[in-house]
């Protein structure tokens, strides 16, 4: 399937069972390998659960879209403002808390997409950056959002089950887009 088939679709309370069973999916196929069996259970059965997700999509300064083919959901995004964000609130800023993409479909392009329909939402909103946590071991995240010219500007704790972990926070500078109307 192309690139250009991907379909984004903004999540509502419907969207509910759908929106776990993917968040717990993606992240326990992202992070099992780094972590134990009861603390990957412990952070599922907590900052995923239905009660956690249903209160972050009924929050007024966040938004959830999944990304679909054909009608199939194979990723989701998760972006904040304002006082939503986890960490700056700042708002001249946005929050790229959550971008996941199912195994079996990555390699096609489809975070590149959905990071640059999260960047152009932050260029119409005349925000002056993005920015996003990614834990400090997940060195193919880093170097990804290297590659998009993000760069390292802190880090934060981040809890894991029973234990503390780091997370790098990275930005994007954004580019104010030129006047089309420049004599």
């Amino acid at each position: 399937m192309a690139i250009s088939e991907i379909k984004l679709k903004k999540l509502t309370l419907s969207d509910l069972t759908e929106l776990k069973n993917i968040s717990q999916k993606t992240y326990s196929d992202a992070f099992s390998w780094g972590n134990s069996k009861e603390n990957m259970i412990s952070y599922l059965n907590s900052a995923l659960s239905h009660k956690q997700l249903k209160s972050e999509i009924n929050e007024k300064q966040s938004v959830f879209y999944f990304a679909k083919m054909d009608n199939v959901t194979v990723g989701y995004i998760k972006i904040n403002f304002g006082s939503a964000q986890t960490d700056l609130k700042d708002d001249d800023a946005m929050e790229l808390e959550r971008i996941y993409v199912l195994e079996k479909f990555q390699g096609k392009k489809i975070g590149k997409k959905l990071l640059n329909f999260v960047i152009e939402i932050a260029q119409k909103k005349g925000l002056k950056y993005l920015w996003l946590g990614v834990w400090e071991k997940n060195e193919k995240a880093i170097n990804f959002y290297k590659s998009q010219g993000f760069t390292k500007f802190n880090s934060h704790a981040f809890k894991m089950g029973n234990e503390i972990q780091t997370d790098l926070l990275m930005k994007l500078v954004l580019l104010k887009k030129p006047s089309a109307n420049i004599s």
